[in-house]
């Protein structure tokens, strides 16, 4: 959910009054004032009440919630508590009359008809409030930009570092798929460019691992290696750095996945270069 600067705040205006007239009830607002409550108890009410939904540090469900066909832990996807925007966005009488009156069609059921006092409620509440002193959760941390290409110069010709690419797939437990020029489809046969290819190869079990995190994931899979000889005879090898892709999708268990490619994809090309 990024913060969208390109909107005037008439248009954010007029976002939240199209969204409001969903609701048909009387307009809710909420008070600014700070709920006072003991986050010691809180932190404890936390872990028995919320954490099973909203992990264990309000750092949000696992799992994606961009298609129901991937593994989810529940229907609707608990938002992470502990992120800055929320915080910012969620006034302390906001967070306090959803604990109070929960969210209907969704499993946050009234604490309120769970059995706890009102006093339990702003503890809750100061324990949430809490988390903008502490340390920002993973599923929190925006990854810090990265070149958007892994680049090695070979120290062989094309031929020679097309084999080297395809050994070096094997060692590092994919498969070879095949080698087709870069213009594959594009053009003419008799006009493809044979001094600019692709190798693609594969790994399924990561494959599966990275489309049940996040189908997103297909955008750089099959996983693919290209090749060129340049003007001046050199031979240059380059894939695509994951980790860019990742961070398009915020997604922190994505980004774990990501950083074991992309360490994948440079060991197959160092091996082949060097």
């Amino acid at each position: 959910m990024p913060a969208f600067s390109n909107l005037n705040d008439a248009e954010v205006e007029a976002i939240v009054r199209h969204v409001r007239s969903w609701y048909k009830g009387p307009a809710v607002t909420f008070a600014r004032d700070t709920v006072k409550g003991d986050p010691s108890h809180g932190k404890l009410l936390f872990g028995q009440y919320c954490a099973a939904c909203h992990g264990a540090n309000g750092e949000g469900s696992k799992g994606t919630g961009v298609t129901f066909s991937r593994p989810r832990d529940l229907p609707i996807m608990a938002p992470a508590l502990h992120n800055p925007g929320f915080l910012a966005a969620a006034t302390d009488a906001m967070i306090k009359t959803t604990l109070m009156n929960g969210r209907e069609g969704t499993p946050m059921i009234s604490f309120i008809k769970q059995g706890l006092k009102e006093k339990d409620i702003d503890d809750i509440v100061s324990y949430v409030r809490s988390f903008e002193t502490q340390p920002l959760s993973d599923s929190a941390q925006l990854l810090e930009p990265e070149s958007p290409l892994i680049i090695r110069d070979s120290s062989y010709d094309l031929k020679t570092t097309i084999e080297n690419v395809k050994a070096a797939v094997t060692t590092n437990n994919f498969f070879y798929g095949r080698v087709q020029t870069l213009e594959y489809g594009l053009t003419e046969p008799a006009n493809e460019n044979p001094k600019q290819v692709i190798v693609y190869f594969c790994n399924i079990s990561l494959l599966n691992q990275g489309l049940a995190i996040d189908p997103r994931v297909g955008m750089f899979l099959p996983c693919r290696i290209t090749i060129l000889e340049k003007e001046d005879g050199k031979v240059q090898v380059m894939s695509v750095n994951p980790k860019v892709l990742s961070r398009l999708f915020n997604n922190s268990e994505l980004n774990a996945l990501c950083e074991q490619i992309k360490q994948s994809y440079t060991a197959i090309i160092e091996e082949a270069t060097l």
